[in-house]
């Protein structure tokens, strides 16, 4: 599967997230092209502040494949991946992150914060990002439109 038809399913997954009242945000781990998990925003539902997409996407792929080392892993999420999420990306050692929208306010993957690529830390992963950029940042804008009117 490729980039584009990957953050198609995120999509899907982020509206998924609008039948519970969570932040349409949707995530899909790809292992050898192939779809091991995908999951969406469930803070709301759930009352966890660390359910975002990108937790339960990693978490489900590790359990899929039976180790946590996901190396050889894609992440693909219809948002850059706040502090938290970059931060379990680099954990999980993730070969590489796809993301759409960029978030200048919050992004860990090379807006705000760079923590999936920094040099420093002992693990860095490939990164690209804007793929579907546009379709994902009008499901944000037409959810938080809808909460401010």
């Amino acid at each position: 599967m490729d980039d584009v038809a990957a953050m198609r399913l995120a999509l899907e997954e982020a509206r998924d997230a609008l039948t519970h009242g969570d932040v349409p945000i949707g995530a899909v781990v790809l292992h050898e092209g192939h779809v091991v998990a995908h999951r969406h925003n469930e803070r709301e539902l759930t009352g966890d502040p660390t359910a975002h997409a990108e937790v339960l996407a990693l978490r489900d792929a590790a359990a899929e494949l039976g180790h946590w080392r996901l190396l050889d892993c894609t992440l693909v999420v219809t948002l850059e991946p706040c502090p938290m999420c970059a931060g379990a990306a680099w954990a999980s050692r993730l070969g590489r992150l796809v993301f759409g929208a960029a978030d200048p306010k919050a992004g860990a993957a090379g807006s705000l914060h760079n923590l999936v690529a920094d040099e420093r830390l002992n693990h860095e992963c490939e990164v690209t990002d804007g793929v579907l950029a546009d379709d994902a940042a009008a499901l944000l804008r037409e959810f938080f439109d809808g909460r401010r009117a």
